[in-house]
């Protein structure tokens, strides 16, 4: 079973990581069934949009065992269940399963709100974004 404790301990590497490179993200956990253990916006993390999606890509992966972007692949092959119909985003990228002993003990996500990682880009210089391509 995921405890809150677990949890918060997965938020606050994920906040860590995220101020070690210099954004600002929301990020969720919940247990294997969908249901939100933790929820955490960074301060300078703005727009419910990232908090809804760091949400709906932790169920997508809770559920699934698998990453969120492969969520259709796993309702594809066994079917719909009710606890499927997650909150939006389906199938992006970002949400990762977690497993103690080999079983899904639930999921997690992080978001960087749209309009920061515009911002980011745009102020980014052209020879990085080049090389990224």
């Amino acid at each position: 079973m995921l405890s809150l404790l677990k949890a918060r301990k997965i938020v606050d590497q994920a906040i860590w990581r995220a101020r070690e490179l210099g954004i600002n993200i929301s990020v969720a956990v919940c247990d294997n069934t969908g249901r939100l253990i933790a929820l955490n916006q960074m301060d300078r993390s703005r727009g419910w949009e990232a908090d809804r999606c760091s949400i709906g890509k932790a169920v997508a992966a809770a559920v699934s065992g698998l990453p969120s972007d492969r969520l259709m692949e796993r309702i594809q092959r066994h079917g719909l269940r009710p606890i499927s119909y997650v909150v939006p985003p389906r199938g992006q990228r970002g949400g990762l399963p977690v497993f103690q002993r080999g079983v899904v003990q639930g999921g997690v996500a992080s978001v960087e709100p749209l309009q920061q990682s515009r911002t980011r880009s745009a102020q980014e210089p052209a020879s990085r974004r080049s090389r990224k391509r």
